[in-house]
């Protein structure tokens, strides 16, 4: 049944394009016509080919190199423009060592605040002493995330002073590596 369906739909669109396309003879005749048209017009369009190009970009025939011959340029204009490559890129990286360096530095700030908090709060509950350990679960708890906390700050201050040394050892400024 399928395959019928398909057999069917196959001639209907065979038929379609039959009766609103042009054949290819026609398509061919209809070309000529154009061209013949545009011939007798005068209008012949021009074909370049390789051999009527220079070899010279500059049109100088004489010479066989393929290259155009080198600009001389001025060197102060070269060095200056170097210098101020140099001095854009090496601000480049000082913004790229500051903007990491100042993340880091968020991030620890960050968890110092949160071990703060924690920290507050759990001497309100206790009284003031944390050494007497806690007296209910929630209180465990709250002491094992402390301790998960502090950890986490060590870990970040670790990698903060390693970025302030690799900052450091890439020859970047005070202000960069300790703002």
């Amino acid at each position: 049944m399928q395959r019928l369906f398909w057999s069917i739909s196959a001639i209907a669109l065979l038929l379609v394009a039959s009766a609103f396309g042009q054949s290819l003879g026609e398509a061919a005749r209809d070309n000529r016509q154009q061209q013949q048209a545009a011939q007798a017009n005068g209008a012949q369009p021009k074909v370049i080919t390789n051999q009527d190009l220079a070899k010279d970009p500059d049109g100088d025939d004489e010479s066989g190199d393929v290259h155009p011959p080198a600009r001389k340029t001025n060197n102060r204009n070269t060095d200056v423009r170097a210098a101020q490559q140099r001095q854009a890129s090496q601000r480049a990286a000082e913004q790229q060592w500051k903007s990491r360096i100042q993340a880091q530095e968020t991030k620890v700030a960050d968890l110092q605040a949160r071990v703060d908090q924690l920290n507050t709060s759990l001497h309100s509950t206790t009284g003031g002493v944390q050494s007497e350990g806690p007296y209910n679960r929630f209180q465990a708890r709250q002491v094992q995330r402390l301790d998960e906390l502090q950890f986490q700050l060590s870990e970040q201050k670790k990698k903060l002073d390693d970025l302030q040394d690799a900052a450091r050892h890439a020859g970047m400024k005070t202000s960069v590596y300790d703002p």
